[in-house]
């Protein structure tokens, strides 16, 4: 058993230096038609990175011939395959773009959008990218309402459209942290008209209130009776849309104080 072992072992070895040789021979050598032919090969093997390779360098060849089409293909889903989610954006939207009669068109327009949502990065980050696969998105839904891709579309969608409301949110409250109250309440404004059915809108009421509340108490005696009474209508606003808040016992306790002060504004 250990003898056949060995066989095998050389054998697979030996496959795979052959294998690696034809490839730089061709690569290196081999005519335009070799080099479609091996690519083509690699690519049903899933060998992607050394597909593109060969790919790339026929795609001169190949201009406005019928094997463009394929090519183009090709090497869309190879980026995709080998999670170059930028370029593979670009080659599908291309691909769309020069093939609009293609059974392939929908899938490319599919895997574009993918593509945008893959290279989506964390909500700390610049969020471009996910706006673009929004946008995507959007456009393939209204184009092919009835696809079976839809239903994963739209699971996608929501996770983009999460990220870009966390992002919002976190920045908002970032402001109230740092001891910005008058820029997070206007960002906390704008996050829940932006953003109408966030999950992030109660907390995002009581973050509202709660910087209300300090740039009330903080306030010169001058501007201080209209910043509480401010106050008051966002804690009014958080208790009527959620009656049974988890932070409004908080909230209750800061109303409070509220009330007290504005007797004092007043005597």
């Amino acid at each position: 058993m250990p003898e056949l072992k060995k066989i095998i072992l050389f054998l697979f070895v030996t496959h795979a230096l052959v294998s690696c040789s034809d490839y730089n021979k061709v690569l290196n050598k081999g005519s335009i038609v070799e080099k479609y032919s091996m690519a083509t090969q690699l690519y049903d093997a899933k060998k992607f990175s050394k597909a593109l390779r060969l790919f790339e360098m026929v795609v001169p060849s190949y201009k406005g011939k019928p094997q463009m089409e394929r090519i183009q293909f090709m090497i869309s889903q190879s980026y995709f395959n080998t999670e170059d989610y930028f370029n593979a954006a670009f080659y599908f939207e291309r691909f769309a773009k020069n093939y609009p009669k293609s059974s392939k068109v929908e899938e490319a327009e599919f895997n574009a959008a993918k593509s945008y949502f893959l290279a989506s990065p964390k909500y700390s980050l610049d969020q471009a990218d996910t706006k673009k696969a929004l946008v995507a998105f959007q456009e393939y839904i209204d184009a092919y309402p009835d696809s079976k891709r839809i239903a994963e579309s739209n699971l996608m969608v929501s996770k983009l459209q999460h990220k870009l409301e966390k992002k919002a949110f976190e920045i908002a409250k970032q402001y109230y942290e740092i001891g910005y109250f008058n820029s997070a309440i206007v960002a906390f404004d704008n996050m829940t008209s932006e953003y109408l059915g966030t999950s992030f809108r109660e907390e995002a009421l009581f973050y509202k209130f709660k910087s209300s509340y300090e740039l009330g108490m903080r306030s010169t005696f001058r501007k201080k009776e209209n910043r509480l009474n401010a106050a008051v209508k966002a804690f009014e606003k958080l208790q009527r849309n959620y009656p049974n808040s988890n932070y409004l016992k908080e909230s209750k306790k800061l109303l409070k104080q509220i009330k007290q002060e504005k007797k004092i504004v007043n005597s």
